[in-house]
């Protein structure tokens, strides 16, 4: 039986769930239970808090794991990030009062305020700066109206948080995260259990990336129509029952698919149909 980590709460934690719901495993607390067995699949899926996962699975003691990358690499030993779920997304930056002057250049000497101190002092160590690193454990944009921070550095988000304290983001982004799959080593990834379990959430990660479109077209339009849904390796191409028309349908990404309806509204396509698609493995 193998042991997967699943976020205990929070927005990560009902990403993951439903994730590997979808994926066919059986994850879902009745209560606050700290572990659900799935004895079909042979897993125990064990609930932490997602700062924890990363320090028990770099530890061998979770095979594997679902935690946001800020926090997998805030630990003191990052386990190894073996896939990215495509939710969750957030950056982390550095951020001062509105009418503050301070720039990423200049964080010599200034208090930096953080719930994320190993990655602020690797930054800085890349950046050649010297400053002092307060470490708080949450509501990171109160220290500096407090008096006990010049500078912050946090997770953002949408950024209203900082607007509604008068703050303002410096510099490039430090890094940016969303959810992903962790790993004590690339050999625990490859173990059988657990690479199935990596196929099928990737199978619902680049189902949720596509959908099927569907469509009547003249035959002789066929070449332009393939340019605009080109599928994976080819679309599929039927004969309906009048030779001059055919049926084709192909996978498309999600995005920009509005626009390719109306192109193929505009070549004259008839009966454009699009479907979502659960799961899928290119």
């Amino acid at each position: 039986m193998i042991r997967i980590a699943l976020p205990n709460k929070g927005v990560l934690s009902d990403g993951a769930v439903e994730l590997v719901k979808e994926a066919g495993y059986r994850c879902t607390r009745t209560g606050r239970e700290l572990s659900v067995i799935d004895s079909a699949n042979d897993v125990e899926f064990d609930f932490l808090r997602p700062r924890d996962i990363a320090v028990y699975v770099s530890q061998g003691v979770i095979d594997v794991g679902i935690t946001g990358r800020d926090l997998n690499l805030d630990a003191d030993s990052p386990a190894v990030e073996v896939m990215q779920l495509g939710f969750g997304r957030s950056t982390f930056r550095y951020a001062v009062p509105n009418d503050s002057n301070i720039t990423v250049e200049k964080l010599d000497g200034l208090r930096i305020a953080c719930s994320y101190a190993n990655i602020v002092k690797r930054d800085l160590k890349k950046r050649k700066a010297k400053a002092k690193i307060v470490q708080v454990d949450g509501a990171v944009e109160l220290t500096i109206r407090l008096g006990v921070a010049d500078v912050i550095a946090d997770v953002v988000d949408s950024g209203q948080t900082l607007r509604e304290a008068c703050l303002k983001t410096i510099g490039d982004p430090v890094m940016t995260s969303e959810a992903v799959v962790i790993a004590r080593s690339e050999e625990t990834a490859r173990q059988p259990k657990v690479a199935t379990f990596l196929k099928r959430l990737n199978g619902i990660v680049l189902a949720r990336e596509y959908a099927m479109i569907e469509y009547d077209v003249e035959r002789k339009l066929i070449s332009e129509a393939s340019k605009l849904t080109p599928g994976i390796e080819a679309p599929t191409i039927s004969p309906l029952n009048d030779p001059a028309w055919v049926a084709i349908k192909a996978m498309t990404k999600k995005h920009g698919l509005n626009s390719i309806i109306d192109k193929l509204s505009d070549l004259g396509a008839k009966g454009i149909v699009v479907t979502e698609i659960r799961t899928c493995r290119l």
